[in-house]
């Protein structure tokens, strides 16, 4: 090759990279995250929109994040702004959208769950589902999906069985929470996670439902004297998604960076770390073990015997799956089936 074809190579080369990088340089996303007090924002979400995606795309990507409690937005409307446009990407937990799409409940089954590998086959499995719910309801993408740690029950008054909660006011964490308990005989309150701690405090409800860690991080422990650690309200998981119009807006090149990159930086170290805490979040909450995440509390410790998970199962294949299923409709029913339903081993019909 002479010099003067080296040289004019060379320099188209270098065109094409500066043409490249300087379209991957010029997309800033505006990013709404879930609650700014969990551990899930704090330890997970703001640092990779803040400090990891810029930094893996070598500023490719910038980031303007808030999350939907700072901007004083409903958590039931993330979804529904992020399809119209009004930020890129949005994050909640995905039983708040559920008075858009009845077919989004049934991700979160109560207790069809126990474990961490569990849950991550139901989410691997009703991923497709998820998809289509995100891509038809609210003109999203969806990235991840992420759990939060097992919805056990808090209570300011005693409580030594799932006998116990019959009768008692309890908030509940989701549509199929709400619909557990009131077959169980309990009253479900629908109260928000920032209003739990002045509704347990004032007598306005008796439990109420969340994960340990979010509930030690938010002091629900001042106004709570026992913990039932039966996961009565699923995992609550938390969907990470990016509008449609915004997404195909990317390169094909940006779009692989950014799903990857998501997947390994962040949705990973998220179901590693519920993994890791789920005894430890306990812990902190009872002083029932060593905790790492500040002083240990007090609360009694009460566990689910084998009565109680077996009757909890029963009111959720009896009841909770065959409502979900005339409010679903078909067409989703059989599609749950056809995937958690056979991971779980369990079939919804309208009963």
């Amino acid at each position: 090759m002479s010099k003067p074809q080296s040289f004019k190579t060379l320099a188209l080369a270098i065109t094409s990279l500066c043409v490249a990088n300087q379209a991957f340089a010029s997309e800033t996303l505006s990013v709404v995250g879930s609650w700014s007090s969990l551990p899930l924002n704090k330890q997970f979400e703001k640092p990779f929109w803040t400090e990891t995606l810029p930094s893996e795309s070598g500023n490719a990507f910038r980031v303007q994040m808030t999350t939907h409690d700072q901007m004083g937005i409903g958590s039931g409307d993330v979804y529904r702004m992020l399809g119209d446009g009004v930020f890129n990407v949005g994050m909640t937990v995905a039983d708040y959208a559920v008075s858009d799409s009845p077919a989004l409940e049934s991700l979160d089954v109560p207790l069809i769950a126990t474990t961490v590998d569990e849950f991550r086959q139901v989410v691997d499995a009703g991923r497709p589902m998820v998809d289509a719910i995100y891509e038809s309801t609210f003109n999203s993408k969806v990235l991840t999906i992420s759990p939060y740690p097992p919805q056990v029950v808090f209570c300011k008054v005693e409580v030594n069985s799932l006998d116990d909660l019959a009768g008692k006011k309890i908030r509940a964490s989701g549509r199929m929470t709400a619909k557990f308990l009131e077959a169980l005989g309990a009253q479900s309150v629908n109260i928000s996670f920032g209003e739990v701690p002045g509704a347990l405090q004032k007598g306005l409800i008796d439990c109420a439902v969340t994960g340990a860690g979010s509930g030690y991080s938010a002091g629900w422990w001042e106004v709570s004297s026992h913990l039932y650690t039966l996961p009565i309200g699923g995992w609550d998981p938390v969907v990470t998604a990016i509008n449609m119009d915004k997404w195909n807006s990317l390169s094909q090149e940006q779009q692989t960076f950014l799903s990857e990159t998501i997947e390994a930086k962040f949705e990973q170290p998220v179901w590693q770390e519920a993994q890791a805490t789920i005894k430890e979040n306990i812990a902190c909450l009872t002083g029932n073990g060593a905790c790492s995440k500040g002083e240990t509390r007090s609360l009694t410790l009460v566990e689910p015997s084998e009565e109680d998970k077996a009757k909890a199962r029963q009111i959720v294949e009896n009841t909770v799956l065959p409502d979900w299923s005339r409010r679903a409709g078909d067409k989703w029913t059989q599609t749950w089936n056809d995937s958690i339903g056979k991971v779980v081993g369990l079939s919804a019909d309208k009963g």
